[in-house]
């Protein structure tokens, strides 16, 4: 049984229909990347699991159990996290009151610090500073880091490698390699260098669809399927 699967799942946004048909699983201690042109519904389809964007129809389970109808904060209490695209960070808190408020349980923080810290080496030293001082990368670290705080089964990850300089992508990969040993992911990533490297399998979404999926290193090798869901070989 995967740990999350989605079957079917349509959402609409206002009068807009966005997801129209996406079918997705995610086994157990996998990184799963979901590929897709920009506007595609990637994004969407994470909130949709989170139950942000609830789906209009289709089902969405989680360690087969059924994620229609629960509200966010039901469904993120049951194990799975989420790190948003644009980071989201309270930019007044210091890194530790980031990280503290994060906790579900009292005591989290305590228990997963040294976990975090050693992953992302650049929080521990800035643990005191707010977090206008932090350059984008070391936001990015920190918003990762926050979702690690509670005991999540499951991380959603959008877009972890955006905007950050290459030296920096190469320390997130490396994170995310490492904390996947103990969490499942599914994450959205544009570039398709950085999926490669990270993801066993893959989900392609077009126009709301999911329309291609896989093994990873099946698709790194079909330069046809690239050019004609994401564009670029």
């Amino acid at each position: 049984m995967a740990l999350l699967s989605l079957s079917e799942v349509n959402t609409f946004i206002d009068q807009y229909h966005i997801l129209e048909g996406v079918d997705l699983a995610v086994g157990e201690g996998e990184i799963v990347a979901l590929l897709g042109r920009n506007g595609a519904g990637k994004t969407t389809t994470l909130k949709t699991i989170l139950g942000l964007t609830p789906a209009a129809s289709g089902t969405i389970e989680f360690r087969g159990q059924s994620l229609t109808n629960r509200r966010p904060y039901e469904i993120a209490a049951g194990g799975i996290g989420y790190v948003p695209e644009h980071r989201a960070i309270f930019r007044d808190l210091t890194v530790e009151e980031n990280l503290r408020i994060a906790e579900r349980e009292k005591g989290d923080y305590a228990k997963r610090k040294d976990m975090i810290l050693s992953l992302f080496p650049d929080l521990a030293r800035l643990i005191e500073l707010p977090g206008t001082k932090l350059s984008g990368g070391q936001q990015q670290m920190l918003a990762v880091g926050r979702a690690l705080v509670p005991d999540n089964d499951l991380l959603l990850i959008d877009e972890p490698s955006e905007g950050l300089a290459p030296i920096l992508i190469q320390q997130m990969m490396e994170a995310i390699k490492e904390l996947s040993s103990d969490t499942t992911v599914l994450l959205v990533e544009q570039n398709f260098i950085v999926a490669s490297r990270l993801a066993s399998t893959y989900v392609i979404i077009e126009e709301g669809k999911s329309v291609h999926a896989g093994a990873m290193a099946d698709l790194v090798d079909d330069d046809e399927t690239i050019m004609r869901f994401l564009g670029a070989a």
